[in-house]
């Protein structure tokens, strides 16, 4: 949170993702928006403040910020960016709750929610029974929380997202795909990339780059074998993907017993397992 200059009016900037390292330039979003223009600064204490320069969206801008290392900045000043269906206040425990224990890289502005449900233990435990476990990374965008507004849905484009592969972690996938063995993915992020980096015989191979694949009913899947998803909000790609997955008819059955059983959705919701 931090105060525009001069009429010290409040204005909350969320930092979405770095563009120029060595100017400090990022991309933001900044809410009330139409109080911040080109060329004001936004100040958050006495010894940081940025600048804007340019409007990229209706709330999206362009900022340069006085100082490096913004992200250790937040670290200490920041509140944790929950999800704007949450319709409270970010408490001193969501920057632990908010977040994956298998979380290493910093770059997502919102948490895997079907990551969530994972603590040390339960992956201790599965372990224990023999299985691998192998990681990715997705950056989760904004673009998660935008609902598909068109009824063509090839029109509809996806906001792009930085994901990595490692050659370990498609090494390890592929000799489970080639053995016939099940893979199973958590999370519809990881579908996602997963499904981004396929060879032309249906393995996974190893990347580091950017996705948009938006994926929905009618998909022919090449690595992922079973699912493990939170329940997501009406007209969201998750929901579509989830239902390219599970089929739309056992889906939507699923959806009426959740309804009908009070499950809660969404982040720090309930989850299923799609065999």
């Amino acid at each position: 949170m931090g105060k525009k200059e001069r009429t010290s009016a409040k204005i909350e900037v969320f930092v979405l993702r770095e563009l120029n390292k060595s100017e400090n330039i990022w991309d933001v979003l900044v809410e009330p928006a139409r109080k911040v223009r080109i060329g004001n600064r936004i100040y958050f204490n006495e010894e940081l403040w940025c600048e804007i320069i340019d409007n990229t969206t209706s709330r999206g801008r362009t900022v340069r910020f006085n100082k490096p290392n913004i992200l250790k900045e937040i670290d200490n000043i920041g509140l944790t960016p929950l999800p704007p269906y949450i319709k409270r206040e970010p408490v001193p425990e969501d920057r632990e709750n908010y977040q994956t224990v298998y979380a290493k890289k910093e770059g997502a502005v919102a948490a895997p929610t079907a990551g969530l449900h994972f603590t040390e233990q339960l992956l201790a435990d599965i372990k224990k029974k023999g299985i691998k476990i192998v990681s990715i990374t997705l950056h989760i965008g904004l673009g998660t929380f935008r609902p598909v507004e068109v009824e063509d849905l090839s029109k509809h484009r996806m906001d792009s997202e930085y994901f990595e592969i490692s050659e370990s972690t498609a090494e390890t996938i592929n000799k489970a795909l080639a053995a016939k063995k099940n893979v199973f993915v958590v999370g519809t992020s990881c579908v996602r990339a997963l499904e981004s980096s396929v060879t032309a015989e249906g393995f996974v191979k190893p990347y580091k780059g950017w996705t948009d694949k938006f994926i929905y009913p009618p998909y022919d899947f090449k690595i992922t074998k079973k699912l493990i998803t939170n329940f997501h909000a009406p007209e969201s790609t998750l929901l579509m993907l989830v239902s390219a997955f599970g089929g739309y008819d056992l889906i939507m059955k699923a959806y009426k017993k959740a309804i009908k059983e009070g499950y809660r959705f969404l982040s720090y919701g309930d989850a299923m397992l799609i065999l």
